[in-house]
Order: structure tokens, then C-alpha cells, then sequence
């Protein structure tokens, strides 16, 4: 059983970054497709980003685009996203979880860490 635990957010004026990670325990990362997601107050879980098992291939959210930077270490068993130019919108906790099924939708993802949340002030 794999567990997943987010660290790195954080309270960041906008136009700043942060770097979230993932790292992963029980089980090695390296043979899942990684996602990360967040979720805003009053608002359902979204899709942020994701990255095949080996790093070949990533996918983005259109609102993240060109800001935001999906990446993994399979040696140290984390997954990482870069937050650039951050806007207040970006605001909410963010999630790390393993790709189970083919969509990008939240039921599609499973193992879920306990997220961490990122607030950006304008």
C-alpha cells in the first residue's frame, strides 16, 4: 500500500512561487502515473497536472499552463510541481495521487495524500 504525503505550501504573494512534493512511502512511485489536483473552498477537486511513470509525458489543466511544471525523481520516490506566477485564483489545497484509470478526473486517481494548502494574497 502506498502512501502519499504533500509538503511545501505556504502563504506567497502573487506573481511568486512555490515548489510542492510529494513524496511516496510502502511502495515504489516509479511504475505509476502521478497526478497532483486542489480544491478550493465551496468548490469540487480539479485537475492541475500529471506525468507518465517514466517522466516522458505530462499533461496540464489549461488555467495552469506555461506557470506550472509537473516533475518526478523515481530514485528519491517523489513527485514535484513548480508553481510559477502564481495568482490568487490559485489559492486552495493541493493533492498528490496515482493514476488508476484512464481519465483526469478525481475518480480516476487513488491514494490520495492528506494535501497542503497554498494561499496566495493579491
Amino acid at each position: 500500500q502506498v502512501t502519499l504525503v504533500e509538503s511545501g505550501g505556504g502563504l506567497v504573494q502573487a506573481g511568486g512561487s512555490l515548489s510542492l512534493s510529494c513524496a511516496g512511502s510502502g511502495r515504489t512511485l516509479r511504475v505509476f502515473d502521478m497526478g497532483w489536483f486542489r480544491q478550493a473552498p465551496g468548490k469540487e477537486r480539479e485537475f492541475v497536472a500529471a506525468i507518465s511513470w517514466d517522466g516522458e509525458d505530462t499533461r496540464y489543466a489549461d488555467p495552469v499552463k506555461g506557470r506550472f511544471t509537473i516533475s518526478r525523481d523515481n530514485v528519491k520516490n517523489t513527485v514535484a510541481l513548480q508553481m510559477d506566477s502564481l495568482k490568487p485564483e490559485d489559492t486552495a489545497i493541493y493533492y498528490c495521487a496515482i493514476q488508476r484509470g484512464e481519465g483526469w478526473g478525481p475518480a480516476d486517481f487513488a491514494s490520495w495524500g492528506q494535501g497542503t494548502q497554498v494561499t496566495v494574497s493579491s
